[in-house]
């Protein structure tokens, strides 16, 4: 069944005077992702969320969201999506309940009573609901963020670097708080982030800019074992297997024994050559694994 593209941006640009900060940039969010929006600073990434929201207008190109064109559809579109940029921020001396009232109210969110109950128990903030938002923590806060988010029911959620502030345990109950929506609601979700190692658990496509352009847009798990990859062995005599394959046709793809595992530069399809060389040469291979990480991919795509 194919899926419907809620986001597409179709060769957009964005001139700020002298300033190229987006040049000529197309990609597109089907249904059901969890998309990726990667890029270093300065790449762009802000310019085009604020372009996706009709913050700002594009110089060049068009851009659809749920279908309809952002520039002259505005506020039926929006009314559809939820965002969270930069940080949330909320009246620091009302409670988390007030706070969702005052914003439901603004967005004419029907049923308002029953839906924040329904958000704050969705995000684990039921028993605070009643606390002053001083008195959270930064993870609580950006929960928070979220649950505003959810209040009008939208099909498709924008997150700016949702863990951005948070301890490694905040940044996995973010994680997991963003594929609970994903899954069970089935919201399509757009996360901005430079923690690179949360997009490669939980987003299933990405795209990576740079410069205000398009370096890479696809499957994360593909991209990140397609070409030449770093690939750990370990096998009955590391140091020997080591000796071997630098007097092979394999010796530029000799790395180094780190925690008594061999690491090789390898091409993809290179592989199963080098698995009969080791087999021939009375090897033992206990295990094969790739370590590539979207780190490195990143880097390499924007250096």
């Amino acid at each position: 069944m194919k899926k419907e593209v809620f986001l597409e941006f179709d060769h957009v640009s964005k001139q700020y005077k002298d300033f190229l900060a987006v040049n000529d940039l197309s990609f597109k969010v089907y249904e059901g992702d969890i998309f990726g929006f990667l890029g270093p600073n300065g790449a762009g990434k802000s310019t085009s969320i604020r372009m996706t929201l009709s913050l700002i207008k594009p110089t060049l190109g068009n851009i659809t969201l749920l279908g309809k064109n952002i520039v002259n559809e505005r506020e039926e579109t929006l009314a559809q999506v939820g965002a969270l940029i930069e940080k949330p921020d909320f009246y620091p001396y009302l409670t988390a309940q007030k706070n969702l009232e005052i914003l439901g109210k603004i967005s004419g969110v029907s049923n308002l009573s029953s839906k924040i109950v329904e958000v704050l128990d969705l995000v684990g903030l039921t028993s605070r609901r009643e606390s002053k938002v001083k008195t959270y923590s930064q993870g609580m806060k950006q929960r928070l963020g979220i649950a505003q988010t959810l209040l009008h029911d939208p099909k498709l959620i924008i997150l700016d670097e949702p863990a951005n502030g948070l301890d490694p345990q905040g940044q996995v109950d973010m994680r997991e708080l963003i594929v609970r929506i994903n899954k069970e609601r089935g919201i399509t979700v757009i996360i901005s982030s430079h923690i690179l190692n949360e997009v490669e658990q939980i987003c299933n496509r990405m795209v990576i800019i740079n410069k205000g352009q398009s370096m890479v847009e696809g499957n994360v798990s593909e991209l990140l074992t397609g070409s030449r990859m770093k690939v750990s062995y370990v096998t009955d005599d590391n140091e020997r297997t080591l000796g071997l394959l630098a007097n092979s046709n394999f010796k530029e793809n000799v790395g180094s024994i780190e925690k008594e595992k061999l690491t090789l530069l390898i091409e993809h399809e290179n592989i199963p050559e080098l698995n009969n060389f080791l087999s021939n040469e009375g090897v033992k291979v206990y295990s094969i694994e790739p370590i590539r990480s979207l780190e490195e991919y990143f880097i390499s795509m924007t250096k």
